[in-house]
Order: C-alpha cells, then structure tokens, then sequence
C-alpha cells in the first residue's frame, strides 16, 4: 500500500501561498505556525515554508519538445481527476508554463501532464496514465 509522501519548499508569502493552495488548488490546510503551512494535496503532505530568499526560477530541461522545469513536484492522479483538476485550473486562469496535453502518445509511458508555477515560482506538475502499469514503463 502505498503511504502519503511529505515534501517541503520555500515560499515568499504565506499568505498568498495559503490562498493559492486552498482557494485554487482546492488543498485542505492542516497544521499552520507563522513560518508554516502544511497543505493536504491529493492525500499527501506539503509543507510551504516562509523562505524568500530560497525561492528562485526553476531551470529548465528539453523533454518531449517543451522547456519543462527541472526543479519540479507533482501528483500522479488517474485521468479522470486529472481531468476534473485540469478543468479546475483553467477555470482559475491559471497560466500554464505547459499546457494540458498528452506526453509521449503512442510511446511507453504515455501520460497526460501539465505544469504551473506557484505564486512563489515553484514549479508543479500533475499528470495522469490511463494504465498505472505504465508509471515505470520502459522501452526495453
């Protein structure tokens, strides 16, 4: 059985951090100090810390013909909740750094992704395969 996983990264202002995570994203908030938030995102723990000075502009690496940010996190979801996310973001005005599409169609590991920043500039992606099997799918 898989179990939740807990990732922490720094933000500019809790605040609109809070905001972003619990009004778009629809994350439930858990836990909360002055220098901290833990956020519920798809049943997993993510902890925004207050940190400006770490927060940066995530590099970037060519993947499938698109610039996608190397420092990047993200849930896995099944494509009908990906879907519905998707929906969600859109309807938020998200501005994508890449747009909802299908990655690798055709090829092993095909999956349905997107990616967005947060208000701090960290990177986010959520993508979708319609076949968990095919998460750590390889050519060979």
């Amino acid at each position: 059985m898989l179990r939740p996983f807990h990732v922490a990264f720094p933000v500019q202002d809790l605040a609109q951090t809070r905001h972003f995570y619990e009004e778009i994203l629809g994350c439930r908030v858990g836990r909360t100090s002055d220098t901290w938030i833990d956020f519920d995102v798809f049943g997993h723990q993510l902890t925004a810390h207050l940190s400006p000075k770490d927060t940066q502009s995530p590099s970037a690496n060519a993947v499938d013909g698109r610039s996608v940010p190397v420092r990047h996190w993200g849930v896995i979801l099944d494509m009908e909740t990906w879907q519905l996310f998707r929906d969600r973001l859109q309807s938020h005005g998200i501005t994508f750094v890449i747009e909802p599409y299908i990655r690798f169609q055709g090829e092993v590991g095909e999956q349905a992704t997107l990616f967005f920043l947060d208000p701090s500039g960290n990177a986010l992606e959520f993508k979708a395969f319609r076949d968990d099997a095919a998460i750590f799918a390889t050519d060979g």
